[in-house]
């Protein structure tokens, strides 16, 4: 078993920055593939990012490459999400997951995933 603890989210103005952590906990997370996902009230459950174990690849969806950067510290178990220029349309609960394979955007692949943190960008 994985548990997951994400942190950081918060409201902030569009063009601002939101530094999302996840703190993984349990059976070997750092050899976990670790992504994010999101979903906006209405709307299906989206693939942001994932990150190898390595962290020698990394997946971004289109919606956010060039503004949102996937990291991690396999020291302290925890993998970091930097949002810049953010929009409107970034607003959602950001999950953290993480899983033995990257599965893309099947979000039903992920095996463990934390209780999400709430990301509002204002207009």
């Amino acid at each position: 078993q994985v548990q997951l603890v994400e942190s950081g989210g918060g409201l902030v103005q569009a063009g601002g920055s939101l530094r999302l952590s996840c703190a993984a906990s349990g059976r070997t997370p750092s050899s976990y593939v670790m992504g994010w996902f999101r979903q906006a009230p209405g709307k299906e459950r989206e693939f942001v990012t994932a990150i190898s174990w390595s962290g020698g690849n990394t997946y971004y969806a289109d919606s956010v490459k060039g503004r949102f950067t996937i990291s991690r510290d396999n020291a302290k178990n925890t993998v970091y999400l930097q949002m810049n220029s953010l929009k409107p349309e970034d607003t959602a609960v950001y999950y953290c997951v993480a899983d033995a394979h990257y599965s893309g955007t099947y979000y039903w692949e992920y095996d463990y995933w934390g209780q999400g943190t709430q990301v509002t960008v204002s207009s």
